[in-house]
């Protein structure tokens, strides 16, 4: 069959019966950066409810696939021995979800009464849900294996009807209120911005579940009104269900992989600009950190930043207060903001202290210039004082500045 024969309710059926195993590698995916938070903190309810649900939705998405089902009925002898097994499966990710409501609910550490009963309630409804789905499924009289359209073939047979509705019951109750939840939370105010973005991709993966189960529901409705819409069912319920396990897969990824990313780019980021500034005191020292092919980007920022403060304590206090002073006037003279000027006037003064070195590293030169306030406060600001060797054309401006006629080291200093 061509793809131009195919409609688009196939297409989409056949595309995710191909490639079923995309949501499963997605949400193991999740599974795996989540596994490690898990472990050591595995007292923690909500990353148990986290664990859970994942593994769950894992489990489901291997056991939906067709071959999967045929194997199933194949291997026990029973035909759509599955059915009941997918059921069960699906039962418990949804008392997983409401587990996972609970705990975000009742916040971190929380041990309320009213929590515990909660959980329990939970557990015993849903333990007992899937009970009557095993026990429906002896009662009804399911002999044609069906491996696709199982819902709507069996929609009006006594028992196994029961047994389709009570779990697309006990699905759709679960995610109308964990989405209603998420929804909630994603309004509020305060919320990292990782957070946020991945409570949307949350609440549109299980928004999505609710068009599966409204798309289940309405084929299985029009059956048993002697209609047949059963590609609601068959070819566009499963590709919803697939985006919507990626969609939730990636919204709990998003927090803690960008959060980690964007750790690690600022990491890097502080690390880069550092470079004008370890350059040059290592042109003073005359070597730079040794390099550690295995070091972490934390620690080459931290011998970095060691690095640039143990050379360059001993030659601030030989700086020419009158100087950065002058620099900073000329600084603002030029529009630069009080932050900027002040990081460009300490630039001018350290590289005029550089210039006009004569003792060695250790030395201390003339001798404190300044107080230890003012010390301590340009070594913590080194970051500013790098970006600032970056701009060579404004340190110039304010260097012919500072040096200029008008320049008089008698005239009131401006604040810094």
């Amino acid at each position: 069959m061509g793809l131009q024969s195919l409609t688009p309710s196939a297409f989409l059926t056949d595309f995710y019966t191909s490639f079923w195993w995309v949501p499963t590698l997605v949400l193991a995916s999740a599974l795996a950066v989540k596994l490690p938070s898990i472990v050591r903190l595995w007292r923690d309810p909500l990353l148990r409810a986290v664990g859970g649900l994942l593994l769950l939705a894992c489990a489901v998405f291997v056991c939906v696939a067709p071959p999967v089902i045929a194997w199933t009925n194949r291997v026990t002898g029973v035909p759509n021995i599955a059915a009941p097994l997918v059921y069960s499966l699906l039962t418990a990710y949804c008392g997983s979800c409401l587990l996972l409501i609970i705990a975000w609910r009742d916040g971190p550490g929380g041990r309320s009464a009213t929590t515990r009963l909660a959980r329990r309630w939970v557990l015993s409804a849903y333990t007992a849900v899937i009970v009557a789905l095993w026990l429906l499924f002896a009662l009804a009289d399911v002999p044609v294996e069906r491996l696709r359209d199982l819902d709507t073939y069996y929609a009006t047979t006594p028992f196994m009807r029961e047994e389709i509705v009570l779990y697309l019951l006990a699905h759709c109750v679960a995610v109308l209120i964990t989405f209603r939840l998420i929804r909630n939370w994603a309004r509020t105010d305060g919320l990292d911005a990782w957070l946020r973005w991945g409570l949307t991709f949350l609440g549109a993966g299980y928004a999505l579940n609710l068009v599966f189960d409204a798309a289940k529901f309405t084929a299985v409705a029009a059956r048993w009104t002697g209609h047949d819409l059963d590609r609601l069912s068959t070819d566009a319920a499963p590709p919803v269900a697939g985006l919507s396990a990626v969609l939730i897969a990636v919204g709990f990824i998003l927090p803690h992989a960008g959060q980690y990313l964007h750790g690690r780019w600022q990491v890097r980021l502080a690390h880069r600009e550092l470079r004008p500034l370890y350059l040059l005191m290592r042109s003073v020292h005359g070597s730079g950190t040794p390099v550690v092919l295995r070091a972490s980007p934390e620690l080459r920022l931290i011998r970095r930043e060691t690095f640039i403060r143990d050379v360059l304590l001993p030659l601030v206090r030989r700086l020419d207060e009158d100087l950065r002073r002058g620099a900073y006037d000329a600084a603002r003279g030029l529009g630069l903001p009080p932050d900027r000027a002040r990081a460009a006037a300490a630039a001018v003064a350290i590289l005029h202290a550089v210039d006009g070195r004569t003792g060695p590293p250790g030395d201390d030169g003339a001798g404190d210039a300044h107080g230890d306030g003012d010390t301590t406060r340009l070594l913590r600001e080194i970051g500013a004082v790098s970006r600032a060797l970056r701009r060579p054309d404004v340190l110039a401006a304010v260097r012919a500045e500072v040096a200029g006629p008008t320049r008089s080291l008698d005239r009131p200093k401006g604040t810094m």
